[in-house]
């Protein structure tokens, strides 16, 4: 079998580059014969037995929208002419037999967005000419003729899809994200609890939540500080990993809450086990997020989560079980489901790690080339 994959770029942080990364190396394994079209791929950990073919044309004027029609008109024509039995392409490219929604539905996203936008700030992403880029994209790649099948990473997305789109039930294909359960489990802490807090000065019996994730307002950073600023457990900690342009601005955020002292700023980390063995809970408080690989990270490690209506992942969550799902705005709810993964978080380890056992790497696999064979 002939796989084309299509996706822009790498970036080593990014959760969706970090799927694209293992579901290369697993179809490698599964036989086939993969070829990833991309505009910048350096960096990747491993190339894995797959070849790539660089579209990255040099006339485009400044500009992501302007970026990003150019990268869809190289790489519409790499998949016309590279002979494939399958193109899967995980950007908005008209043409693709496969979609895979990892990133959501841009429509559904600019809708959560204006809901902490001003009205100025709402007319602007109406104008943003790269908003309106990608929403024509997206609704021509969901209209073409050529479209076989969109790959759904949650339940959520599934839904956006047929709602805003009205692609038909029989093309939407549910494929989870997949987690490295040998490599993401409960023994991380063991293996890092005290090396790693005594780095940040957290003291080892203190509550100790943690956010992974770039993009900060889209995670729901700001929100999560003022929440945390809530909490009625003073001896709670606040781990922050991720990269944002406005990090200053977050940072000034917790000083004026009060509580710089208890949050502790990481950055963005290439490596993120030795984070989730040193917490007791994960906080994902996100905008949008389709289904984050972090979040399943964090329960796979035992880590129970909290997190948002708009978020993926929320499926996997019972709420008061092995974590809490609340509306990302809710200030005083997050606060409260806070102090309770505070109290109690340690109580739901056995069933977060549950959760994330009933989505294996190798299942994701399977369920692609299961998929790839029936097209």
């Amino acid at each position: 079998m002939k796989i084309a994959i299509v996706r822009q770029r790498y970036n080593p942080y990014g959760g969706a580059e970090r799927f694209v990364e293992r579901a290369l190396c697993g179809l490698v394994k599964e036989g086939a014969e993969v070829t990833l079209i991309t505009r910048s791929w350096e960096g990747a950990e491993s190339r894995g037995g797959y070849r790539q073919v660089l579209c990255d044309p040099r006339g485009w004027t400044s500009g992501r929208a302007a970026r990003d029609r150019s990268f869809a008109r190289c790489a519409q024509a790499a998949m016309a002419g590279g002979g494939y039995d399958i193109t899967q392409s995980h950007e908005r490219i008209p043409g693709c037999m496969i979609f895979r929604a990892g990133d959501g539905v841009h429509a559904a996203w600019l809708e959560h967005l204006r809901r902490v936008r001003g009205p100025l700030a709402r007319l602007g992403l109406a104008l943003n000419p790269y908003h309106r880029y990608l929403l024509a994209a997206e609704r021509d790649m969901f209209a073409h003729p050529d479209l076989r099948a969109v790959i759904c990473n949650s339940r959520m997305v599934r839904d956006e899809v047929a709602r805003y789109y009205g692609v038909p039930e029989d093309k939407l294909e549910i494929i989870h994200n997949g987690i490295d359960l040998k490599a993401f489990h409960p023994g991380l802490a063991g293996a890092h609890r005290r090396a790693l807090r005594e780095r940040y000065g957290i003291a080892q019996d203190a509550p100790l939540v943690l956010f992974v994730g770039n993009g900060f307002e889209r995670k729901g950073v700001p929100q999560l500080l003022r929440a945390f600023s809530r909490m009625r457990r003073g001896d709670a900690r606040l781990l922050v990993v991720g990269g944002d342009r406005k990090l200053a601005a977050t940072q000034g955020l917790a000083r004026r809450l009060g509580i710089a002292e208890r949050v502790r700023f990481a950055g963005a980390q290439r490596e993120v086990k030795p984070f989730y063995g040193a917490a007791d809970a994960f906080a994902l408080p996100t905008l949008y997020d389709p289904f984050p690989n972090a979040a399943l990270e964090a329960l796979a490690c035992g880590l129970p989560l909290l997190t948002s209506h708009s978020c993926g992942a929320a499926e996997l969550i019972a709420d008061g079980g092995n974590g809490y799902v609340r509306d990302a705005l809710d200030e005083t709810g997050l606060a409260g489901a806070l102090d309770s993964l505070a109290e109690r978080g340690g109580a739901m380890r056995d069933a977060a790690r549950a959760s994330a056992e009933t989505l294996p790497i190798e299942a994701m696999s399977e369920r692609l080339m299961a998929l790839y064979r029936t097209i």
